[in-house]
């Protein structure tokens, strides 16, 4: 409790105060006490203002009883008077903290908190569904590990969102079921997000798919959870196959085939090397992807999936 008479006392206490005050706030789970707090520190300011003053006139007018250690008094009055001229530069500096603090009290006074529920409902406007872009397997893959061993996730994101052909591979995943309620993934499976992009790779499987995020639709989500069609190694652009007669790949398609698995038994190989092939695969696919992926006598005619490698 204050004295109201011993300034030491209650400069000890204003400390312990303060300090328990910076505690207090490192966590603040309830917003709505912030507006209070800074009224209370807008009258502390003004109180340390004033105490500044005064100290700085004790300084100032007691200067005659003032010496140093050795007695002199000159010394001692110079050291009373610039003690003074600092208290005072300090007490003016806390006229701008004054006028921030009021500045901030009156925004924060605006401002409506509304109490956070344990559990928020998911809406159809905030929930959220993944479809699949692309996934590549086995040594179709091998280009793509390589470039994520080198240069990291996002990289391959970069790469592979390539592929991505907007609302096409939207609807194409919507038509094939190629949505889901999370980027699925298997045991062993790594995930790396950016933006609306999700990609799942596993280096051992030799695996690695890339997912975008969509606003939920009003359908309800198909039972499967595995971007894997039977008996088809190589699935782009929402989940169409790009299977020629034969089960062989067709187009650009073909030729990211060809890249993939060239790369397969050399890994690791040199990012130059991996990172021309991956280029020129990407004008191979700007060339021919309308006219390959979505030719629609190579449409599968099931949409049965497993997680079968």
């Amino acid at each position: 409790m204050p004295t109201f008479y011993d300034p030491q006392a209650d400069a000890e206490e204003a400390t312990q105060t303060m300090r328990g005050l910076a505690h207090a706030t490192r966590s603040l789970d309830d917003p709505s006490v912030t507006y209070t707090t800074i009224e209370y520190l807008l009258s502390g300011v003004r109180s340390l203002r004033q105490v500044l003053d005064q100290l700085s006139d004790a300084h100032l007018n007691n200067r005659g009883l003032a010496r140093d250690d050795e007695g002199n008094h000159l010394n001692g009055a110079h050291q009373a008077l610039a003690t003074a001229d600092e208290l005072h530069h300090a007490g003016t500096l806390l006229d701008q903290v004054h006028a921030r603090l009021d500045n901030a009290s009156q925004h924060s006074g605006g401002i409506a908190w509304h109490p956070q529920t344990e559990h928020t409902p998911i809406t159809q406007e905030t929930a959220r569904r993944w479809v699949n872009v692309v996934f590549l397997d086995r040594g179709q893959a091998d280009g793509v590990l390589d470039l994520i061993d080198e240069d990291g996730a996002q990289a391959g994101i970069t790469h592979l969102a390539q592929w991505d052909t907007g609302q096409e591979t939207t609807d194409a995943a919507m038509e094939n079921g190629y949505v889901y309620d999370q980027p699925p993934s298997a045991d062993g499976d790594k995930l790396s997000t950016e933006g609306d992009y999700t990609i799942s790779y596993n280096q051992q499987m030799g695996h690695v798919a890339l997912y975008r995020s969509i606003p939920a639709p009003e359908d309800p989500l198909p039972a499967e959870l595995s971007p894997r069609r039977n008996g088809l190694a190589y699935a782009a652009a929402g989940g169409r196959s790009v299977a020629g007669p034969g089960g062989s790949p067709t187009g650009a398609a073909a030729a990211a085939g060809a890249l993939y698995a060239s790369n397969a038994g050399a890994r690791p190989g040199s990012r130059q090397n991996t990172a021309g092939r991956l280029d020129s695969v990407t004008k191979q696919r700007q060339d021919q992807a309308q006219r390959d992926w979505y030719a629609s006598q190579n449409r599968p005619t099931s949409t049965s999936r497993g997680l079968s490698r």
